[in-house]
């Protein structure tokens, strides 16, 4: 089994309580690959899945780039990562370090956690997922922006506990 961290939103999340299934986008998650492990010449397995999950989090800013708000200001302003254990995955070392490629759907079963952010993140996440593209490409104003987004730390939740929290956003 492979730890994986897929990007997701909030919309991603009702449909994976309603259908007991998620498709990642591009079937794109991130994982602790050899690749990664041979970037860090330091560091043990925990600290290179929070590298794994940190570029979950920055890939769901670009998801969330993508939604338009709706009747829930929040569900475009909070980042979320679905950690999950799954058979297979193919490492992506052409796309990054972390990159794996899934074989399908995410299920409800293989769900192990989902970390989303709190309220309080909701105003850093939303200047931020509208620049990522640009701090990733240097723009050292974007950069500063993105690491305000990124300085608020994912609560975590329960694959069970997901229906209830949806119902109180």
């Amino acid at each position: 089994m492979t730890r994986v961290y897929v990007p997701a939103t909030l919309a991603m999340l009702q449909g994976l309580v309603a259908d007991s299934e998620v498709d990642a986008v591009g079937r794109t998650a991130f994982a602790v690959t050899p690749a990664l492990r041979e970037a860090y010449t330091a560091g043990d397995d925990e600290e290179l899945a929070e590298v794994a999950m940190a570029e979950a989090a920055r890939a769901s800013l670009r998801l969330l780039g993508s939604e338009e708000p709706n009747d829930h200001p929040s569900f475009v302003s909070r980042r979320v990562v679905i950690a999950a254990d799954v058979d297979e995955v193919k490492p992506r070392p052409d796309l990054d370090d972390a990159v794996v490629k899934l074989t399908g759907p995410i299920t409800m079963r293989a769900v192990a956690s989902v970390h989303i952010d709190l309220q309080e993140a909701e105003a850093d996440v939303a200047r931020a997922r509208e620049i990522v593209d640009a701090a990733e490409l240097g723009d050292e104003e974007a950069e500063f922006v993105l690491g305000d987004a990124e300085d608020h730390e994912l609560a975590w939740y329960a694959a069970q506990e997901l229906p209830f929290l949806l119902e109180l956003l």
